[in-house]
């Protein structure tokens, strides 16, 4: 049979830029905090003239992992978990502009995440990890009511520490960016904050108590009530509570 026309794109100089410096960045020839070559310099190198230069750089800003200020030569990033994460929160904001379900699909998705590293914790505590989650604990129970919601994510946070497998941490931490917005419209419901530092202690005794099964199902009470309770309210055009 006769094939389908497919031409193959002309690329674009700058792309071919990207491609070479791209190359470079992951070879280790620039290490982080390393400045790049001057525009100058890629220019004569790669027999290209500045706009071409520029897009690339620009486009490896956009990816995190080099950062331009004003006047200076391009620097190398150490990509960090808070930077991927920071990306992916912008991503998921535009998500949540356009898909209204994706709240629901992020909220179900946290469950079972953080379910998992419950269970995790409980399985890999040791004396130190569980010390700074009792801390938590505290902290949480003595906070203000302009505290509340950092000191519960504070608690969210060393649970996924104390999993010991640092993806967690980073993405607990995408999730909390992720639904950032809609935990900060909650407002105040009577009684929501006792709930949740009811529901935090019985994690915590289970991750104390070793127990992997209990940990998990904690968790998953925890938040499944907090999601529930929020579309209540809503439903009912009420203030939802914290989770």
């Amino acid at each position: 049979p006769a094939m389908t026309p497919e031409p193959i794109p002309r690329r674009k100089l700058h792309q071919e830029v990207l491609d070479r410096l791209m190359a470079r960045i992951h070879a280790g020839e620039f290490a982080p905090g390393q400045q790049l070559p001057s525009e100058r310099d890629l220019m004569d190198a790669y027999g290209v003239g500045r706009p071409s230069i520029r897009e690339a750089l620009q486009q490896l800003e956009r990816s995190g992992l080099v950062s331009i200020s004003h006047g200076e030569r391009a620097r190398v990033l150490l990509p960090t978990a808070e930077a991927l994460v920071g990306q992916m929160a912008d991503a998921a904001r535009y998500l949540l502009s356009v898909e209204p379900r994706t709240l629901d699909h992020l909220k179900e998705a946290r469950v079972l995440l953080e379910a998992g590293v419950a269970r995790l914790a409980a399985q890999r505590a040791d004396a130190a990890g569980l010390a700074v989650l009792r801390q938590r604990l505290d902290e949480h129970r003595q906070a203000s009511l302009a505290d509340f919601l950092a000191r519960d994510i504070a608690f969210h946070r060393q649970i996924a520490a104390m999993s010991g497998n640092p993806v967690f941490p980073a993405a607990v931490e995408a999730m909390l960016a992720w639904l950032g917005a809609y935990y900060h419209t909650l407002v105040r419901a009577p009684g929501a904050e006792r709930l949740t530092l009811q529901e935090h202690q019985r994690i915590y005794d289970a991750i104390a108590a070793e127990d992997a099964d209990e940990a998990a199902r904690a968790m998953s009470d925890h938040l499944n009530r907090a999601n529930a309770l929020y579309r209540r309210f809503t439903t009912e055009g009420e203030a939802p509570g914290r989770a």
